[in-house]
């Protein structure tokens, strides 16, 4: 049974249990997103039914116009606390930066699952924006977004950016059990970055698809691909 309210709202969805003896699953959503994406949502009613326990987190902390990357951490440091054993993060574009900088430092991230993950987000975004735009988003305070939640426009302040850029440096580590799903016509973020991430790892194993960023053509074989990844720990 899931608790919480429509999609968009500041909300956590969770189930009540899984089968003993598996790890906890914590699903972030990506940057404008909620924990009732379409994403989302397909990833939890597939691990449910297989016998996890499955928690959304809504990263829209303190909320989508003041986004807090430090907050963003905090919420999922708290819940694999409250998880109370082993978890597995799996994280959409920004919830997958987030899911790999909590990894870094938290032992009891058994394994990470990355769906397009928003490496070098800053430099990203310095880079979509141009240099002019940039400055804009730093002099006016503020940038017009859409909202994938509510399907409308909102804003978002431009403390947000410079605090991932004050705690976002390189590419995560990535030293637990790693699966990256990334589409090769992602425009968003490009494929080339998990390569780049995953290059001479051999606790990651990359995957590319014939799809975008928001990885939706592919979503069958992909919670297909993340079941078999997320198998009960022996």
């Amino acid at each position: 049974m899931f608790f919480g309210g429509r999609p968009g709202l500041a909300v956590t969805w969770r189930v009540r249990s899984g089968v003993p003896g598996r790890a906890r699953i914590l699903y972030l959503h990506g940057f404008a997103s909620g924990p009732g994406s379409k994403k989302g949502v397909a990833v939890a009613e597939r691990l449910i039914a297989a016998g996890y326990a499955v928690e959304r987190l809504d990263l829209r902390v303190p909320s989508l116009e003041r986004l807090d990357f430090a907050a963003m951490l905090a919420r999922t440091r708290e819940a694999i606390e409250r998880a109370g054993g082993p978890v597995v993060v799996i994280g959409s574009s920004l919830g997958g930066l987030v899911a790999a900088r909590v990894a870094e430092g938290e032992p009891r991230v058994e394994k990470l699952v990355l769906l397009a993950p928003a490496f070098r987000f800053g430099a990203r975004w310095r880079e979509r924006l141009g240099e002019d735009g940039w400055a804009r988003w730093m002099t006016d305070g503020w940038l017009e977004v859409h909202d994938h939640a509510t399907g409308g426009t909102a804003r978002v302040h431009a403390d947000f950016a410079r605090g991932v850029e004050a705690l976002d440096h390189g590419l995560p580590a990535l030293a637990v059990p790693t699966l990256i799903l990334h589409g090769v016509g992602d425009d968003v973020v490009p494929v080339a970055v998990s390569r780049e991430a995953a290059a001479g790892n051999p606790r990651v194993r990359l995957l590319e698809l014939d799809d975008d960023h928001a990885l939706l053509a592919t979503l069958p074989s992909i919670l297909d691909e993340i079941e078999a990844f997320v198998e009960p720990r022996v």
